[in-house]
Parts: C-alpha cells; sequence; structure tokens
C-alpha cells in the first residue's frame, strides 16, 4: 500500500486547545512494499504518525492518500473495507487475559473473514496450523494453547506480532515492537517481522525507540522531533552528528541500553553496532 501526506496535521481529541498539534505539517511518501523505521525522542509523533496513518485520528489539515484515495472522502463501506488492508499492531497489544494464545492470533484475520467465522473461531478456531506456524516463528510454538495471562511481558508482545503475521494485510503500522524484549529477542522479532512482510511485498511502518536496530534492519529511517519531520533518509546516511540532534534534549533516550524484562532469560548476542557513517 502506497502512502502519502502532504502538510498533514493530527491533533488529539483531549488535547487542549491552542496547545501544538501532535504531529506536523508533515509532508512524506512511502511507496507499496516499502520498510520504513521512525525513530525519535518521546514526544516526538511517532505513535500519532502511526494513529493518522491507521484512520484512527483525523487530520486536523492536510491531506492523507493511501493507494491514491483519501480515506476521509470515502464512504463508511469503503472506508471499513480500507481499514481491513491494515494492521495497526500497538506497543501493549490488546490481549484478553483469559483468551487463549491461539484465539488472540488468529484474531489478526477478523478483517478478512465473514461474521459469521468470526463468531465461529471465538470457540472453534479454523486456522490453528496458520497460528502454530505464525508463534513459530517467534519460539512461541509451545505457547500456542495456553492463555494470554500465563504469558510473560515479552511474550505476549512477540504474540501481538504473530497476530500481524496472520493478518494478511498491506500495510503493517508497528509501535515500539521490542520494549518489552531482552537484546537477542529483539533481534528475532524484527528479522522476522522485516522478513515476514517482504515475503507478501507489505509495506512496513515501524516506529523504535532502539536505534541500532532501525540503523540495522530498515533500508530507509525517518527522525521526528517536535512533531515536524528532522530528517528522512537511508540508514546509512544516518550520521552520530544527526543522531545527537535529533535527540538532543534526550540524549539519555538514545544511549539507554534495551531493558531486560522481568521472566525473560536474557539470551547471548553480540553487541550491535551503531552502523553510522
Amino acid at each position: 500500500m502506497r502512502i502519502e501526506l502532504q502538510d498533514l496535521v493530527v491533533r488529539h481529541p483531549a488535547a487542549a486547545r491552542g496547545t501544538a498539534p501532535a504531529l506536523g505539517p508533515l509532508g512524506l511518501r512511502i511507496e507499496a512494499g516499502e520498510q520504513v523505521a521512525v525513530i525519535g525522542p518521546s514526544g516526538a509523533g511517532k505513535t500519532s504518525l502511526l494513529q493518522g496513518i491507521a484512520c484512527a485520528l483525523r487530520p486536523a489539515s492536510g491531506l492523507l492518500r493511501l493507494d491514491g484515495a483519501d480515506p476521509w472522502t470515502l464512504p463508511a463501506p469503503a472506508l471499513r473495507r480500507l481499514r481491513g488492508r491494515f494492521f495497526l499492531a500497538p506497543q501493549t497489544p490488546p490481549l484478553p487475559p483469559r483468551q487463549r494464545v491461539v484465539t488472540a492470533v488468529l484474531a489478526g484475520r477478523l478483517p478478512h473473514i465473514g461474521l459469521l467465522e468470526s463468531l465461529r473461531s471465538l470457540f472453534y478456531p479454523s486456522a490453528i496450523p496458520e497460528a502454530d506456524a505464525a508463534l513459530a516463528r517467534f519460539d512461541l510454538a509451545d505457547k500456542l494453547f495456553d492463555r494470554v495471562d500465563r504469558l510473560s511481558g515479552g511474550e505476549r508482545q512477540r504474540v501481538g506480532l504473530a497476530r500481524a503475521l496472520v493478518s494478511h494485510a498491506s500495510l503493517l503500522l508497528v509501535d515500539e515492537p521490542l520494549s518489552a524484549l531482552d537484546p537477542a529477542r529483539a533481534a528475532q522479532a524484527m528479522e522476522t517481522l522485516t522478513t515476514a512482510a517482504r515475503e507478501r511485498g507489505a509495506t512496513l511502518v515501524c516506529t523504535l525507540h532502539q536505534v541500532p536496530m532501525a540503523l540495522q534492519h530498515f533500508p530507509r529511517v525517518i527522525g521526528l522531533q517536535d512533531g515536524r519531520l528532522a530528517f528522512d533518509l537511508p540508514a546509512a546516511e544516518v550520521t552520530p552528528e544527526r543522531l545527537r540532534a535529533l535527540y538532543a534534549q534526550h540524549l539519555d533516550e538514545l544511549e539507554r541500553p534495551a531493558p531486560v524484562p522481568a521472566g525473560e532469560p536474557l539470551a547471548p548476542a553480540a553487541p550491535v553496532a551503531m552502523q553510522c557513517r
């Protein structure tokens, strides 16, 4: 799916009048099948960008086009069909705690199946092999029939990514997918996600706090600062000087190590180089 933003401005509905917008004005173009990482300090507008593209936040001004269509001018049925073509994965996956993992993963298919099958799948999942294969790519096949509330935070985050794999969406919008993962699991998850998107030709836009992961796994990196575009460059051109300027008021975020979540043993992994030239 192709994404075009022309002077897009996004405001949160609860924001006080007169405050700066959460995002914009911002202009971007992302071609179908591209893989793009979005980085920047906390409050830079990364999540707002994904929500704006996903039609979760209506533009205050400017223009959004998805495959050439302005989603906000479409009739309601057409907008629902368009929304069914993309998948928004929030940082904290919305997984009901008493639900089985298999059911949680297969919820990613709901926009693509009928109402009757959707209801039936809550009690009798009909695509168990698909869920099993997606979980296996994140080393979670043994959790297929576990309850969600028995999982660690890192395991729940990987279940959310497995849900994205079964969604069959042509646009994957993934928000901070590594926040609960140790470095080894984070590298594996990022490699799995980018490979899966490439295999099916899906566009992937991923926000990341882990700058080394963005530079290692994505050919194109967008830097946001105070809701504005700081740079839009090939990863090889994102220099240490650009990063220091981007995180000037938040250097602790640029330098802090990845968290090690409770209940997730830290697997040995080679250190990830910054890969800035």
